[in-house]
């Protein structure tokens, strides 16, 4: 299947089934979100523990944002679902199963604005499942129970929004600045930067939860049911 640009995916593929268990603190359901910056830090949304932990490669614990196993209405957190990092060091994560909310933060934690609330308006979300920071500076968001994309500047100002999707669970920005957003048909579109969806492909078994690049061009799909990683490879 081909994404435009010149990069073409490979139809085959190889999938990898792992076994997790999380051990900091109470035994709970996760959803990995991980960026490697300056610093070498991974970042994981354990979204039943309602806390963004930040770990270095080494497995020690460098930050936690949220209070452990409390929930709080429209307040960080309520299940979230993802934490990204700005060029800038600031923290944005999406909250995500029981809030609706963008929560934005100092790099050391510091609460600093949300914005967002459940509906179906512009601004609006029924679950926002995946947050990044682009290239362009804008925050671009999975709005997954509304089938959509949704772009706002840094101060959560709304911008556009990219529909043609079924349920959208997550979002990757490759190096030409277009943006790959998992579904579950199952597929994977492209977008270009101004919102024009320039491929579509089905390269996964059941709609991938997650999606993530690799420094050679790769695609690693993080799917369920059956779990599996499913790796792509540029031809």
């Amino acid at each position: 299947m081909c994404y435009g640009a010149g990069s073409r995916l490979c139809s085959s593929s190889t999938r990898t089934a792992r076994s997790f268990v999380a051990t900091a603190g109470a035994r709970s359901s996760i959803r990995m979100a991980f960026r490697l910056t300056a610093g070498t830090s991974v970042w994981i949304a354990d979204r039943d523990a309602h806390q963004i932990v930040v770990f270095n490669l080494e497995g020690e614990v460098l930050l936690r944002i949220g209070e452990r196993h409390v929930p709080r209405w429209m307040s960080p957190f309520n299940h979230p679902t993802r934490a990204a990092i700005a060029p800038d060091g600031e923290i944005y994560v999406a909250d995500g199963y029981g809030n609706a909310r963008i929560h934005r933060f100092s790099p050391e934690g510091e609460w600093r604005a949300s914005f967002g609330e459940l509906g179906q308006e512009p601004g609006e979300f029924m679950t926002p499942h995946s947050v990044i920071v682009d290239r362009e500076n804008r925050l671009v968001v999975c709005d997954r129970e509304n089938d959509r994309v949704q772009l706002f500047d840094r101060d959560g100002r709304w911008l556009a929004e990219w529909r043609g999707l079924c349920r959208p669970m997550d979002l990757c920005e490759r190096d030409d600045g277009a943006i790959l957003v998992t579904g579950q048909v199952p597929s994977v579109n492209a977008f270009a930067p101004n919102g024009a969806r320039i491929g579509r492909g089905r390269p996964s078994l059941n709609g991938a939860h997650g999606i993530a690049l690799g420094r050679s061009g790769e695609i690693y799909l993080a799917e369920i049911d059956p779990s599996f990683v499913t790796k792509l490879t540029p031809c």
